[in-house]
């Protein structure tokens, strides 16, 4: 039989759960149990890979310190880490005792919280303990205490050897039926390399430069493209003009996906043109950006393209006509 024993506190001199899980790992022993102790602040920096120490243990004990309010961050890591990295089959069959020791308020909910934890996760909770330590000295001396925690302790080992079963509960219920989180859908072995991926610093470091990187260059991308969507039609024009110097007139298109209307000023043989609005228009125009498209191309005509409605117009007609003169695209 293996048990691994994952203690969350900080690992301080007087924290009463280090005298517990010490009390608990000789009592295993002596039943010829395979004990791992796994510190987790010693490996805060890689806790994602900690949940593939479960795949071989029959059984677990998580063990942690109420030092103001809830379980502790190290452990919450641990159990995060779980969740998104550990091996989901290998938990269904994984015992788990919750053991919490408090200097303050809350030994009690911790335990709830771990037990229900591990029945989110799909693992197998059994009977565990907690206690509150005002004066650790005492606590230690107290042979009632001791023979406590051995009888939880032989309780694990039954509990294990026997394959104890236990009455269905809501939480596994709940977890088959809504509780779900926004996660790739990965293999056990690709759960694995990918949280040694995300316990190692250089490789996340490498992976946020690439992206930064990515990040600008599709920024720049985008700018460059907005740049030139803003210049859009306006070199073609600019290009096919021909202007007569006996006629005026100011145009205006609406063309569908511009936020600015394209504005066309023909002053004798001068040209405007421009985005923006503007007043005292001879000619409102509206079209799509793919009329435009093949208009400015030369596969159409304003004329062509108001005669059969693929382009509305309202204003001078007479103005309108002189479009497909003063801008030949065709030629």
């Amino acid at each position: 039989m293996k048990v691994n024993i994952y203690y969350g506190g900080r690992g301080l001199l007087e924290d009463p759960t280090l005298y517990v899980i010490n009390k608990m790992e000789q009592v295993l022993v002596e039943l010829q149990v395979e004990v791992t102790l796994y510190n987790i602040y010693e490996q805060k920096n890689q806790i994602s890979m900690l949940p593939q120490t479960l795949k071989d243990a029959d059984g677990i004990i998580l063990a942690t310190t109420v030092e103001w309010l809830g379980i502790g961050g190290y452990m919450n890591q641990f159990l995060d880490a779980c969740w998104l990295y550990a091996d989901k089959t290998s938990l269904a069959t994984t015992y788990m005792q919750p053991v919490v020791m408090s200097t303050t308020y809350g030994e009690r909910e911790a335990m709830v919280t771990l037990e229900n934890a591990w029945a989110i996760l799909g693992g197998l909770p059994c009977a565990g303990f907690c206690g509150y330590v005002e004066d650790l000295k005492e606590f230690r001396e107290n042979a009632e205490y001791a023979h406590i925690i051995e009888k939880k302790v032989e309780a694990l080992y039954r509990t294990i050897s026997q394959h104890t079963k236990g009455l269905p509960t809501s939480n596994q219920a709940v977890t088959r039926s809504i509780s779900r989180t926004a996660q790739l859908e990965l293999s056990p072995q690709e759960s694995e390399q990918l949280s040694r991926f995300v316990s190692d610093d250089e490789y996340v470091q490498t992976q946020k430069a690439d992206i930064a990187d990515l990040t600008s260059m599709f920024r720049d991308m985008m700018g460059q493209k907005q740049e030139d969507s803003t210049n859009e039609y306006i070199n073609d024009f600019k290009i096919h003009f021909r202007g007569n110097k006996d006629f005026t007139a100011k145009y205006l298109f609406m063309i569908d996906g511009k936020t600015q209307p394209l504005f066309v000023y023909a002053n004798g043989e001068q040209l405007e043109c421009r985005y923006g609005r503007e007043d005292n228009i001879d000619v409102y125009m509206k079209l799509s950006a793919a009329i435009m498209d093949n208009i400015v191309a030369g596969r159409e005509t304003f004329q062509r393209a108001f005669s059969v409605g693929d382009m509305t117009a309202k204003g001078n007609f007479k103005t309108l006509r002189m479009l497909d003169e003063i801008f030949p695209f065709s030629d």
